[in-house]
């Protein structure tokens, strides 16, 4: 069984940089742009920030927890790394592609594997219109926001405000409110993954509203436009029976 050239990335915290010093003193370790595969020590957090720093170089990602929920990585341990990779199972995400525009007029753009999310900015909830492929769906969303997830992030922020879990390969989004006062029984939507959202910001004098795609945050946004990005293709690799569709199933049932 052959090795692979390993290129190994660690978050900074103690338990991340110890695995990271055990792992390449007993397999060595490459640049990320020469490696057959990136092995990310850390939380999900950090995966997202490998995904994100390596999505140009076309090399899968292999995750090991050193952090705390880590959904989107694999179990820990050093000494069977070499069989893992080699029986490891791929899933290929696209991220969003949010192109945010400000009240000053100037324009924001990021990628999300997780959300873009829509959040009060100040002490009044926000009022938000949505449109999705340039069809006005609703006129006014009173809210403290709003958010849209891939199927990859639907356990993430998603999950927390009460949104569905999406089965990896369903090709769909959720959009979810969060604190909905009007409509009031308004629980969201499920699109499909080639629909153009967009949010525009109602009085954003009076009622601010910041966009947020997986951290990267934008303040005082007039409009957000919101769509899957195919030509960015995330590798991620998974434990046989561990994948993330297991994972999305599993979380149905805790």
């Amino acid at each position: 069984m052959s090795q692979p050239k390993i290129a190994f990335v660690a978050s900074p915290v103690p338990t991340a940089q110890s695995a990271l010093r055990e792992l390449s003193e007993r397999y060595g370790d490459v640049p990320p742009d020469q490696a057959d595969v990136i092995v990310a020590l850390g939380g999900d957090g950090f995966m997202l920030d490998t995904l994100h720093g390596t999505k140009g170089l076309d090399v899968p990602v292999y995750g090991m927890n050193r952090g705390t929920v880590g959904f989107l990585m694999n179990e820990y341990h050093a000494e069977d790394l070499v069989e893992r990779l080699n029986a490891a199972v791929e899933e290929v995400i696209n991220p969003l592609a949010m192109t945010a525009l400000t009240v000053d007029g100037n324009m924001h753009e990021a990628l999300a594997i997780n959300e873009v999310s829509l959040l009060r900015a100040g002490p009044q909830a926000a009022k938000l219109r949505i449109t999705v492929d340039s069809k006005l769906r609703m006129p006014e969303l009173v809210c403290d926001g709003a958010l849209l997830a891939t199927p990859a992030g639907s356990t993430a922020y998603n999950y927390s405000a009460h949104g569905p879990i999406l089965p990896i390969g369903s090709d769909v989004l959720a959009l979810t409110a969060m604190s909905a006062f009007r409509p009031r029984r308004w629980r969201g939507a499920l699109l499909p993954k080639r629909a153009v959202v967009r949010f525009d910001v109602i009085d954003p004098g009076k009622r601010p509203v910041m966009a947020d795609a997986d951290g990267k945050s934008v303040r005082n946004v007039a409009s957000v436009e919101i769509r899957s990005e195919p030509m960015v293709k995330h590798r991620i690799l998974f434990d046989p029976g561990h994948g993330l569709e297991e994972r999305l199933i599993r979380e149905q049932f805790v």
